[in-house]
């Protein structure tokens, strides 16, 4: 989004929009990946990492974990792990980098806030006087009077119960 159009939509940088976090796929980790041993079954596999993102009937001899998160004002991460099997039996894995350990994940997860001092929720004394100085103000000339003692003229409502 260039740079117009991104002020625009967030009221000149000081109201951005709200956005859900999007987490999708499998989340996997560096504990995980170390748990796998050559020579697992698919089961022991799909135990520890869970059941895969993909898994084609074209690459049998392959699962994919693909692992997507969005958060508003963040890149976007991704992270994809393959096993390769030959037979029932796991042969390799692959990361596409760096695996987080599950406490860096969690800690990820967290959300900053920006820290700072919350608006006073009371007005100050001169911001009162300046409002009892602009006093009330005047009704048009052509608008007609209204009187908040008279009730309005023959207003028929229906019943709250029936009866």
């Amino acid at each position: 989004m260039d740079g117009l159009s991104q002020r625009l939509s967030t009221l000149g940088g000081v109201i951005t929009p709200y956005r859900i976090d999007i987490l999708q796929g499998n989340v996997v980790v560096r504990e995980q990946v170390e748990a796998l041993q050559p020579g697992m079954s698919r089961q022991q596999v799909q135990a520890i990492l869970g059941t895969p993102l993909v898994a084609s009937i074209f690459h049998a001899d392959r699962w994919d974990y693909v692992f997507t998160y969005q958060r508003q004002g963040q890149p976007v991460q991704r992270r994809v792990v393959t096993v390769w099997f030959e037979g029932d039996r796991m042969v390799r894995v692959q990361t596409d980098g760096e695996l987080p350990t599950e406490r860096e994940f969690v800690a990820s997860l967290q959300v900053r806030r920006p820290s700072g001092e919350a608006p006073p929720l009371q007005a100050s004394d001169e911001q009162l006087q300046a409002a009892q100085a602009a006093g009330p103000k005047a009704p048009a000339a052509d608008a007609p009077a209204a009187n908040p003692a008279t009730p309005p003229a023959a207003a028929s409502y229906p019943p709250l119960e029936a009866r």
